[in-house]
């Protein structure tokens, strides 16, 4: 009896949006505190948590991601990006279990840290798996579905707990927690029906797998088509390099290796210590100093995900039309500017309110922004730094990361990226509600400043990455490669290289690979 096989999905935007439910999941975790740490009940049940204790249950989610990511790498070579995804989700059932029964605080940072050790896997291996599966052209739209996938669930997630908030007692947060489930049960679902990378068939000897992969990939099936061929044609070129490099972790620093490192890495540093998830995680805080109470702060806090999700969305019909590092410039400076306006204006126009605000008081809140245009210009931009970072950092940091890396070390380079993010993720969300607390206003003035820092760092080590292959962004980080600001999008080689191919076929020269993928098709026939 012959075994029965699913089908497998080859549109490659069908495939992200399955995908990226690993995204939607990484949302829901985010904002399943967002709605909830301002109800009377949570703050009631868990002892009004504040400062440090606060911090650790915000920040658990970050610190399970710093383990998920740290061992993503070396799963995904192994079992492969698709299957290393899976292996992920039973930790979130897992997690969001704990989650949903817990009785102390002890208990939900358990859950949470488990949900966090998923998020750490997925995010590390999602954009991987998107990037090796796209047309270099289309990466970036392919790879910011993943950012939408994030905010989607971050909005989806607060305005259940926004609608939970009314029932009462424990069953509002439980109930909303327990609705985690359901992502992680269709991307469980989804997941066998999308095919292997194509790369990562290569890279374990699965070559003809590989072929008929990327021609159904990227040609319909047709293992003749010049794209496929050329493009084939360069991952085996780079896998023979990579392999005369050796292994170990020396290939990471090696040659001009290092300069790769430092940009996945860093670029994912940056994109927290840029500040936004002040923002993203606390505008619920934001908005009661700013004197918004009830059902008005918690709408214009929910407001920003729908921002956020609107203007990833613009950027996703531009993001490979328009440079990786002008966007990282320039939203950089932009979202500086937003923190200098928010900290100026809080720092010029408050009330100390040592007790807390609200009722029952808040601790984490101890200062009420003046109402009228100091108290509406906060808000406006808060709003206006979610803007500016959902069309740059959001998407085109996570977009850098998974691009800059070789073939050989992509899967474990985007963990240490992802890595990095978690690992600046955590101490944030450590030190962030204690600063709400000590620091208040000047929060957002160390914000703004790094912000600076991080425009200048991009402008100064990244090189352009957009509209070139994978395999072409070797060059640009090689020791021989031109320096960062002198180098420009698109230019790809190749669609010389396609042209070659079919220069090649008019002599009636037949290459290599159909040759290959035709034979062994006709023996196994």
């Amino acid at each position: 009896m012959p075994k029965m096989k699913l089908p497998t999905i080859y549109n490659v935007h069908l495939v992200a949006i399955i995908a990226t439910l690993g995204g939607a999941l990484f949302g829901f975790d985010i904002s399943s505190m967002s709605a909830i740490v301002v109800t009377n009940q949570y703050i009631t049940y868990f002892n009004n948590p504040s400062g440090v204790i606060q911090g650790s249950i915000g920040s658990a989610l970050a610190a399970g991601s710093v383990l998920g990511s740290a061992i993503a790498g070396p799963i995904s070579d192994k079992i492969g990006r698709r299957d290393s995804i899976m292996f992920a989700c039973l930790f979130w059932l897992i997690g969001t279990s704990v989650q949903v029964a817990c009785q102390n605080v002890g208990q939900l940072i358990v859950g949470r840290v488990l949900n966090g050790f998923t998020v750490g896997i997925t995010s590390a291996q999602v954009p991987v798996y998107l990037a090796e599966i796209a047309k270099a052209e289309k990466r970036g739209s392919l790879v910011i579905i993943q950012q939408l996938a994030i905010e989607f669930g971050i909005l989806i997630m607060y305005f259940i707990g926004y609608g939970c908030a009314s029932i009462p007692g424990t069953a509002s947060f439980r109930t909303a927690w327990g609705t985690q489930f359901i992502p992680c049960v269709l991307l469980i679902i989804g997941l066998p029906f999308l095919p292997r990378s194509p790369r990562w068939l290569a890279k374990v000897g699965r070559d003809e797998e590989a072929i008929r992969t990327l021609a159904n990939i990227q040609a319909d099936g047709n293992v003749e088509d010049p794209r496929v061929i050329a493009e084939w044609e360069e991952i085996v070129t780079v896998m023979r390099a990579e392999r005369e490099a050796g292994k170990g972790w020396r290939k990471f620093f090696k040659n001009g290796m290092w300069k790769r490192t430092m940009a996945g890495m860093t670029v994912q540093a940056w994109q927290q210590l840029a500040g936004a998830n002040v923002i993203v995680y606390y505008l619920t805080y934001i908005a009661q100093m700013a004197g918004l109470e009830g059902d008005v702060a918690m709408v214009t806090s929910g407001i920003q995900y729908a921002v956020f999700i609107i203007f990833t969305g613009v950027m996703w019909l531009f993001i490979d039309k328009t440079g990786r590092r002008t966007l990282l410039v320039w939203g950089a400076l932009g979202m500086g500017f937003c923190h200098f306006v928010i900290g100026g204006v809080m720092g010029g126009h408050h009330i100390d309110v040592p007790g807390g605000v609200g009722n029952p008081p808040n601790a984490n809140i101890v200062i009420a922004v003046h109402s009228g245009a100091p108290a509406n210009t906060v808000i406006t931009f808060s709003y206006l730094l979610i803007v500016v970072y959902a069309l740059t950092l959001a998407p085109v940091c996570w977009i850098y990361a998974a691009e800059v890396w070789s073939l050989g070390t992509r899967a474990t380079g985007m963990s240490m990226a992802a890595l990095s993010n978690w690992v600046f993720n955590f101490a944030l969300g450590m030190f962030t509600p204690p600063a709400f607390v000590n620091i208040t206003w000047k929060l957002f003035i160390i914000f703004g400043a790094l912000c600076v820092a991080a425009a200048i760092w991009f402008w100064v080590f990244y090189p352009e990455t957009c509209g070139k292959t994978l395999e072409e962004i070797e060059v640009m980080f090689s020791k021989d490669g031109p320096h960062p600001w002198n180098t420009r999008k698109g230019e790809s080689r190749l669609a010389a290289e396609i042209e070659a191919v079919i220069a090649r076929k008019e002599k009636g020269e037949q290459p290599g690979l159909v040759e290959t993928v035709t034979r062994d098709g006709e023996n196994k026939a």
